[in-house]
């Protein structure tokens, strides 16, 4: 088994009398594409704020790499190789393809602060950036608004974001969220195409995209993990088929 890049030890976080993770413990894998499902309201966006920085738990510890990253602000645990997605697109539309993901190249580039110098007129940035572009599929639409992409290219720009920024760890919030048939398929085989090549948290509904792209499944509700493994093994799981999947999973 490979190392555990990503863990949760108890992790607890309530809202009110709710408890929204409870006692929670997650082990990701470093290479694998761990999915984490469960029906809504089962505390799975709560998690992934808790494992990206942007919400602090109650108790409990997220660890990066064998290392107590609890108390670590979002924007520092970006600079240690994680980046989230998120449900909602947050591009900035009147900005070119391009310049959007220049913004992530060059902020990992360690160019930041260079604000009178556009990104993607740095030409290390810019050719960064074209890579990421051509490896989601959009290089021929670098140079248009971002806001003349339609939704699906929107969710393939975010992962291109991802690339660029060299994140080791991709906490990936429903990158189906919204999109049609065919958009989604593709986006399975985009994610197919670079699992292995990063570590990917997966919050996903769509369960066809999950079953086809999952190296292992946790299943979440109520706040708490009820199983982890193989798809195989959670697709046979009976507590996973009385508390979540039910007649859908003969469908996945």
């Amino acid at each position: 088994m490979s190392e555990v890049i990503l863990e949760t030890r108890h992790l607890m976080k309530s809202f009110g009398g709710i408890r929204a993770t409870d006692d929670l413990n997650l082990a990701v894998h470093k290479g694998e594409l761990h999915a984490v499902i469960g029906p809504n309201g089962a505390g799975k966006t709560t998690l992934i704020t808790q494992l990206c920085g942007t919400q602090l738990p109650d108790s409990g510890q997220v660890l990066l790499r064998g290392k107590d990253i609890t108390q670590v602000p979002a924007h520092r645990r970006a600079h240690m190789g994680m980046t989230r997605s998120y449900q909602i697109t947050s591009l900035i539309l009147d900005m070119s393809v391009l310049d959007n993901v220049a913004l992530a190249a060059q902020a990992h580039m360690g160019s930041s602060y260079r604000f009178f110098r556009p990104a993607a007129q740095d030409r290390p940035v810019r050719d960064w950036a074209k890579a990421c572009l051509d490896k989601v599929g959009l290089a021929d639409k670098a140079h248009q608004l971002t806001r003349e992409l339609s939704h699906g290219e929107h969710r393939h720009i975010e992962i291109a974001i991802a690339l660029a920024s060299k994140a080791e760890l991709m906490l990936l919030d429903e990158p189906m969220a919204g999109l049609g048939v065919e958009e989604s398929r593709a986006m399975v085989r985009l994610l197919q195409e670079i699992k292995g090549q990063h570590t990917i948290v997966l919050i996903e509904h769509d369960m066809d995209a999950v079953f086809a792209l999952a190296d292992r499944i946790s299943v979440l509700v109520y706040g708490h993990i009820i199983a982890t493994g193989s798809p195989a093994e959670i697709r046979g799981n009976d507590e996973v088929q009385a508390a979540y999947l039910g007649e859908e999973s003969t469908a996945v």
